[in-house]
C-alpha cells in the first residue's frame, strides 16, 4: 500500500481518490475546506496547497502527488502560478511523481485531430497558463529535479461537471426550454469522461515509462452538441430538444457585464468548428479504453441538479 496525495476534490479529484482507495491504496485528499468523498481509506486534509511548506509536509513519503485542482475560471492567470509552483516544488522536495490533470487549451486553434505531439500554441491567456505549467514541469523533469507527467482531456462528462454542455445546454433542454448555445451545434466535438481521466492519471503516475510526457485521456469518437443533447433527452424520456445557436456578437456583448461570459470568448474556437482529440497513444500504452458514451452521458444527466 502506497500513499497518494491528491489536491482538489472536484469531479476528477474525487474520482481519483475513490479509484485509488478502492484499490487498497492510502489516499490523502487536500483541499482548502477539507472536503471530499467519504471513504475509510481517504484522509481529508484542510490546507492551502499554495503553502509550499505545508503541501510538502503532507506529501512526504507519497508515491505520487496529483494535481486535480481547478481555480476559478476567471482568475487562472493569478491563481494558477503560485499553486503550480507549490505543487512542482513539493514534488521536487519529496520525490513524489507529479501527475497533473490538464486540458487542450495549450494547443490553441488546430486543424485536424489533436495528438500529444501537436505543438503548444495557445490562443489566449488561459491556454498560456496551461502551456507554461507543463513547460516548467517538463524542464524540471529533464533537469532531473522532479518526475512529472500530464494527462489531458476534452470537455468533461460525468456527475457534477461544469461545462458548456452540462451547465447550459442540458439543463434547459431537459426542462423543455429552448437552449441557446454559443457553438456550432453540428460540429464534431470530443467529450471525455471523468472516470477515464482518473484511470489515466493513476496509470501515468504509477508507470515509470509514462513519465516525462503528456497523455490524452482515452475518449470516445466525437459527437456534435445536437447529437449529445438529443441523446440525453432520450435517456431522460424527455421531448426532443429545442436548440439554437447564440451569435458571437451576443456572447461578446454579454461579456461586457458578466466576467464568466467574457472568459468564454477565448475558447470559442473550440465550439465553432471541429474539436477532436486523438487518444490512441494512451490506449496503446495503458490498455485503457474509454467508457461507453451512453454510460458517461447517463451519469452526467443523473448528476444534474433538479430543474428550477
Amino acid at each position: 500500500m502506497s500513499l497518494h496525495v491528491i489536491v482538489g476534490a472536484g469531479p476528477v479529484g474525487s474520482a481519483t481518490a475513490r479509484l485509488l482507495a478502492d484499490r487498497g491504496e492510502q489516499v490523502r485528499l487536500v483541499t482548502r475546506r477539507g472536503t471530499g468523498p467519504s471513504h475509510p481509506a481517504v484522509e481529508l486534509v484542510r490546507a492551502d496547497a499554495t503553502d509550499e511548506a505545508a503541501l510538502t509536509a503532507h506529501t512526504k513519503g507519497a508515491a505520487a502527488l496529483y494535481n486535480c485542482a481547478n481555480p476559478p475560471y476567471t482568475s487562472w492567470p493569478t491563481d494558477w502560478p503560485p499553486l503550480a509552483t507549490a505543487l512542482l516544488n513539493a514534488a521536487r522536495h519529496t520525490g513524489a511523481v507529479l501527475a497533473t490533470t490538464s486540458n487542450l487549451y495549450g494547443y490553441g486553434r488546430v486543424n485536424g485531430p489533436m495528438t500529444e505531439g501537436t505543438p503548444l500554441r495557445p490562443a489566449g491567456h488561459k491556454g498560456e497558463v496551461r502551456a507554461r505549467m507543463w513547460r516548467d514541469a517538463l524542464a524540471a523533469h529533464e533537469a532531473g529535479e522532479a518526475r512529472v507527467t500530464e494527462v489531458r482531456g476534452s470537455d468533461y462528462l460525468g456527475a457534477g461537471v461544469q461545462t458548456l454542455l452540462a451547465a447550459l445546454a442540458l439543463p434547459k433542454a431537459l426542462a423543455g426550454r429552448r437552449a441557446t448555445v454559443p457553438a456550432d451545434l453540428d460540429a464534431p466535438h470530443s467529450w471525455t469522461y471523468v472516470g477515464d481521466v482518473a484511470r489515466t492519471l493513476v496509470a501515468a503516475a504509477t508507470d515509470e515509462q509514462a513519465w516525462g510526457r503528456a497523455w490524452h485521456v482515452p475518449t470516445e469518437p466525437p459527437r456534435s452538441i445536437r447529437e449529445v443533447v438529443t441523446w440525453a433527452c432520450e435517456l431522460a424520456d424527455r421531448p426532443a430538444p429545442r436548440l439554437a445557436v447564440m451569435p458571437g456578437a451576443l456572447l461578446w456583448l454579454g461579456g461586457l457585464a458578466v466576467p464568466m461570459v467574457r472568459e468564454l470568448r477565448e475558447t470559442q474556437y473550440q465550439f465553432r468548428g471541429p474539436f477532436v482529440l486523438d487518444s490512441s497513444a494512451a490506449t496503446a500504452a495503458f490498455g485503457i479504453t474509454p467508457t461507453p458514451f451512453e454510460t458517461a452521458l447517463r451519469e452526467t444527466v443523473d448528476g444534474l441538479p433538479p430543474a428550477a
